[in-house]
């Protein structure tokens, strides 16, 4: 059975609205009969020496660990289930009290703690931004909230937050785990929270962490926010590859299979394989691309990405390696999301002729060397297919000749890419939040991943730009003219964009909304027997 949902998180509206909790403190559970809820995953969540925080929201930064931090620690707003307008949590209110767009005040719900009973004030968010902040974490995401100037808390319940420049996107980065509320009388102020342990507030308490076997996740009783829980205790089962959680689905031991499923699976699934099970398919925001790494000699000349970007057949990608369960990208914002357009798109492509034309005008020797590297774990099974059909089209017609180096282990990719260990490199980009900005600053604005030497002044400026209006649509023409700029640059290379999927017992409900715009998926939203 196939579930479609396909309204897409695309459009804000007015980012500065007054944001108003409603009346129901959102603790309550609506079924838990039959024990645990089971949900299936390959990502992994794991401490080490690179890593030693996966669940610090200073540190982690990536689907595995978000899941596990968006259910257990709070924001001032979340995520609404449709749209993405930010609506409160641990806020009573919030919103814009200028006109500029640079301060931005929260009130905080009556009655707040954290899972072991401590209160929660505005003194633990200005703690926990300011310590975002200070630490710095190369790998976390403290880049989100950057913006930020400083953090006042003129009452235990009032926290304003001073932006150095207007931010529209404000509201909704305040939504991500980055923001994350963290006890500030456990969490150091200077260095990050090793290992397993979690104080939130959030809808579960994470009550064991066994790295490459289970997460158990049980309802957290002083939660009081915005969420509705569906159930009492998840576990989160960690698997080693798509097939194992497939039987384990078939076997009836877990109830949800979640990231990340093979285009063979969901082929199967769409077409009705097994009548116990549902499949629910959600337009997903998700990007991947190819990254030219700008600091290497080659990789790093204009003229080779260029040649590359030429000689890529997305369509081929997605129809013969992804069984067109992705649908090809063109522009490093994808369709869907305001501002969106075909940067990179040309009808002639793959294009060898041109791609010639441009090393030879370059002076460079053929077939130029280059080692494309890629996880194989981390973005599913499929990742190696990818890149060996990449490697056939980069080298048709003596233009490339190509070296594949596959990393298993996450840990080890991540540093080798942040440490520029790889000349040209495969990457997943999950929303951190529903908005084009999310897709441009993180990567090419002031600090963002890349490095300066793949951004530029103008580029800088489209973005800060856009982000003072309070209408996306009206930032629209800023947000063209930046995606033609990192078309022009190469540096990026977008190949395609995935959808959201989950296959799931024909008993489990609420699978239609747990999945959020940011790619967490929200395990209150499943339960046994509810209506969907």
């Amino acid at each position: 059975m196939l579930r479609k949902l396909f309204a897409v998180p695309a459009v804000i509206g007015l980012a500065a609205p007054l944001l108003l909790a409603g009346c129901d403190s959102g603790s309550g559970s609506g079924g838990d009969g039959g024990g645990a809820l089971v949900v299936g995953t390959t990502d992994t969540v794991t401490a080490s020496a690179g890593n030693p925080a996966p669940l610090d929201p200073a540190a982690g930064y990536d689907t595995g660990s978000w899941t596990l931090i968006g259910n257990t620690y709070q924001t001032l707003v979340r995520l609404p289930r449709t749209g993405t307008e930010p609506q409160p949590d641990a806020a009573r209110t919030c919103g814009f009290t200028d006109t500029l767009g640079e301060q931005y005040r929260c009130t905080l719900r009556g009655g707040l703690t954290f899972s072991d009973g401590r209160p929660l004030t505005a003194h633990d968010v200005k703690f926990s931004v300011d310590r975002m902040l200070a630490i710095h974490d190369p790998g976390g995401p403290a880049a989100l909230l950057s913006d930020i100037d400083k953090v006042e808390t003129p009452d235990d319940s009032t926290v304003v937050f001073h932006l150095k420049d207007p931010d529209a996107t404000f509201p909704l980065k305040l939504t991500t785990p980055a923001a994350a509320i963290v006890d500030s009388r456990e969490y150091a102020s200077g260095k990050l929270h090793p290992g397993y342990r979690v104080t939130g507030s959030g809808p579960y308490t994470l009550k064991s962490l066994v790295p490459g076997d289970r997460a158990v996740l049980v309802r957290n009783p002083r939660y009081k926010g915005s969420a509705t829980l569906h159930n009492s205790r998840v576990e989160l089962r960690f698997f080693s590859s798509s097939a194992a959680m497939e039987k384990a689905l078939k076997a009836g031991t877990i109830d949800v299979m979640s990231r990340t499923m093979t285009p063979d699976q969901i082929s199967r699934y769409t077409q009705g394989a097994d009548p116990q099970v549902k499949l629910t398919e959600a337009a997903g925001t998700q990007t991947n691309f190819l990254v030219f790494d700008p600091a290497d000699p080659v990789a790093g000349q204009q003229a080779v990405r260029r040649a590359a970007a030429a000689l890529v057949d997305r369509q081929a990608l997605t129809r013969d390696v992804y069984r067109r369960t992705t649908d090809p990208l063109y522009s490093i914002v994808p369709q869907g999301i305001t501002g969106h357009t075909n940067a990179f798109y040309d009808p002639a492509l793959p294009d060898l002729q041109r791609a010639r034309q441009l090393l030879t005008s370059a002076r460079l020797t053929t077939p130029v060397a280059l080692t494309l590297s890629y996880s194989t774990t981390h973005y599913g099974e499929a990742t190696a297919a990818e890149f060996a059909a990449l490697k056939r089209q980069l080298e048709n017609g003596g233009l490339f000749r190509v070296a594949l180096q596959g990393v298993p282990d996450w840990n080890t990719y991540r540093a080798g890419y942040q440490a520029h260990r790889y000349q040209v490199y495969g990457l997943g980009w999950y929303p951190d939040f529903p908005d084009p900005d999310n897709y441009l600053a993180p990567l090419f604005g002031p600090g963002g991943s890349l490095g300066p030497a793949a951004t530029t002044p103008a580029l800088q400026q489209l973005i800060a730009g856009s982000r003072q209006q309070p209408k996306r649509a009206d930032a629209a023409a800023d947000l063209e003219q930046a995606q033609r700029l990192v078309a022009d640059g190469a540096t990026v290379l977008p190949l395609w964009q995935g959808k959201q999927y989950l296959a799931a017992r024909d008993a489990i409900g609420g699978t239609e909304w747990a999945m959020n715009a940011s790619s967490v998926t929200q395990f209150w939203e499943l339960g046994r027997g509810q209506s969907d």
